[in-house]
This record gives C-alpha cells, sequence and structure tokens, in this order.
C-alpha cells in the first residue's frame, strides 16, 4: 500500500513538514514518487518515520538519528555499530528515567508533607521556612 504525504501525517503523527524535513536531512530516504512527482510512503517507509519518532521521543538529537540511518543504509555490516549507538542511548534513557524517579520521589514526599499539614489538627503558622512548603 501506497500513503501520501498527507496521510503518512495522519498516520505517523509527525507534521507534513518534518516528513519533508526528515527526507532533507537524509533521515527518510528514496520515498518512491507517483507519474506526478507526488510521494508515495511505503509501509516500510511508515515503520521507519515511527521508529524515528520513537527515537525523537527518547531524547536521541537528530545528529545521532542521522547516524543511525547513515548506519542502517549499510546493510548487515553495521548491525554492530548500530546495536552499539542503540546501547548508548538506552544508558541515557535510563539515566533520564532515574532522574525522573528521583523528581517523583520528592513531589511525592511535598505531596505527603502537605497532606500532613492540611489534617494536622493545629492551624498555626510554622516559623519554619522549608523550600516548597
Amino acid at each position: 500500500m501506497s500513503y501520501s504525504i498527507q496521510q503518512a501525517s495522519e498516520q505517523t503523527g509527525l507534521s507534513v513538514h518534518t516528513l519533508r524535513y526528515y527526507e532533507k536531512i537524509g533521515l527518510i530516504l528514496d520515498v518512491a514518487r507517483n507519474a506526478a512527482g507526488r510521494r508515495q510512503y511505503s509501509d516500510a517507509d511508515l515503520q521507519w518515520i515511527r521508529f524515528l519518532k520513537q527515537l525523537k521521543a527518547t531524547g536521541m538529537p537528530l545528529v545521532q538519528m542521522k547516524t543511525f540511518a547513515e548506519l542502517r543504509r549499510g546493510g548487515h555490516a553495521t548491525h554492530a555499530a548500530r546495536r552499539g549507538l542503540l546501547a548508548a542511548h538506552r544508558t541515557a534513557v535510563e539515566a533520564q528515567i532515574s532522574a525522573l524517579h528521583d523528581c517523583l520521589d520528592l513531589i511525592d514526599y511535598k505531596i505527603n508533607k502537605h497532606l500532613q499539614g492540611e489534617n494536622a489538627d493545629d492551624n498555626t503558622t510554622s516559623n519554619r521556612n522549608v523550600a516548597g512548603e
């Protein structure tokens, strides 16, 4: 099946502008064209675009996405390099997740402190000044 750029946009959630930009910078290559010269995306193209979207959502910079795309074009011989790039990115994502868990822990702590304050029988104001409380 083939999809127009508008249909590809709807299917992937990326704007038409982003799809054109990704093609311009080499993230998407060899999109077929119809007799009128209009882009015709394949199911494989959409699968690749969704993967790019996921890489972007995890914070992978465009320059690394381009490196991965270039390696992908190199075929089987680049599997180890691609695996290495993804493994390094996975480590970075794990660090981000860990940092976010720390943030959630702090937010939960603050929520509980506020709940304790709301449930306290003593409605007097404390002289303590703890950041964020």
